[in-house]
C-alpha cells in the first residue's frame, strides 16, 4: 500500500490560518484560484504548479501565501 503524505496546511481554512482572510475556503481551493487566474485558466499548467506547492513545507507554503494571495 502507497502511503500519501499530505500538507496539512492545505487542508486548513484561509480564514483559520490567515488573520487578514475573511475566506473559508481550504487554502488549497485558495491556491488553485490563484493559479487558474495567473495562467489563463489552464488546468494542466495549474497541476504542475500544485504539484511544486504540494512539495514545499508548511512554512514555505504560508509564506507563499502570504506573498502572492494576501490583498
Amino acid at each position: 500500500m502507497a502511503v500519501v503524505f499530505k500538507t496539512a496546511l492545505l487542508d486548513e481554512k484561509m480564514d483559520e490560518v490567515f488573520d487578514w482572510s475573511k475566506d473559508s475556503i481550504p487554502v488549497r481551493d485558495a491556491l488553485w484560484d490563484h493559479f487558474m487566474e495567473a495562467n489563463g485558466h489552464n488546468t494542466d499548467e495549474t497541476e504542475a504548479s500544485m504539484q511544486k506547492i504540494d512539495a514545499k513545507s508548511d512554512a514555505d507554503v504560508k509564506a507563499y501565501i502570504e506573498e502572492n494571495l494576501k490583498k
